[in-house]
């Protein structure tokens, strides 16, 4: 079935929303035998742009009351792989690397020592379904404080125990609600749901939202080939919401 939005419906949607929609409807034309790469390439770079453009990094993600948010038992577990890959939970440490003056290995309990964040804000996964969830962790900004990392610098690249991989524009990273979070629902994360640290980012669509994190690097040049692993197939790079 077909849903089409007429012009006084359109003029109801936010910007916001609109750009909610425009990866999905890129992924569509994607998935449209007999059309032009190219014409399709420029619809995805037209709305990493258009993305960009309105990104405000004080414009925060609604946040909602604990009555809003959805059960535990409700927040879909989502991967692109397999849901546990076996993360050493005890003996994990996140490697820093890049443009940063401490690099190293950093344990969970090193982040865990940072001031603590907890918010309530919606998860939009592209495949078309979202949730309200609460989530706990620290400021990816202060973790960079942490790491003297240079915030000049243009990206963070992730890359995961499963081997997923992002890159995100360090805007993004520095908005107030970037967390590395460890905690759903006031508890450890758990295995399906990226143990011990993943990235949760309300202003980002999920699958920028990294799992089961190894390595974080600061960076100006990305690493060849790769700009993220959805990204390299064809998704949005900028996912924002």
């Amino acid at each position: 079935m077909v849903t089409r939005l007429d012009d006084k419906g359109l003029k109801r949607q936010s910007r916001r929303q609109l750009l909610k929609l425009a990866p999905v409807a890129a992924l569509g034309v994607f998935a449209a035998p007999g059309l032009n790469d190219r014409l399709v390439m420029a619809g995805v770079h037209f709305s990493d742009w258009a993305a960009g453009v309105l990104f405000r990094k004080q414009h925060l993600a609604q946040t909602f009351p604990d009555s809003e948010v959805v059960p535990f038992a409700k927040f879909p577990y989502n991967y692109y792989d397999v849901v546990d890959p076996g993360v050493d939970l005890e003996n994990w440490t996140l490697t820093v690397e890049g443009d940063v003056q401490r690099p190293g290995e950093y344990t969970l309990a090193q982040i865990q020592a940072l001031p603590k964040i907890r918010q309530n804000t919606r998860h939009v996964c592209v495949e078309g379904w979202d949730v309200i969830g609460s989530f706990g962790g620290v400021r990816i900004s202060d973790f960079l404080k942490l790491i003297g990392a240079n915030t000049s610098a243009r990206f963070l690249e992730v890359t995961c125990v499963d081997d997923y991989y992002e890159v995100l524009d360090m805007e993004s990273v520095l908005h107030p609600q970037s967390l590395l979070c460890y905690e759903m629902y006031d508890r450890p994360l758990d295995r399906g749901h990226g143990a011990p640290l993943r990235l949760q980012m309300p202003t980002k669509l999920g699958y920028k939202q990294a799992k089961y994190l190894d390595t974080f690097r600061v960076a100006n040049v990305l690493t060849p080939g790769k700009t993220g692993y959805w990204e390299d197939q064809g998704y949005s790079w900028f996912g924002g919401l």
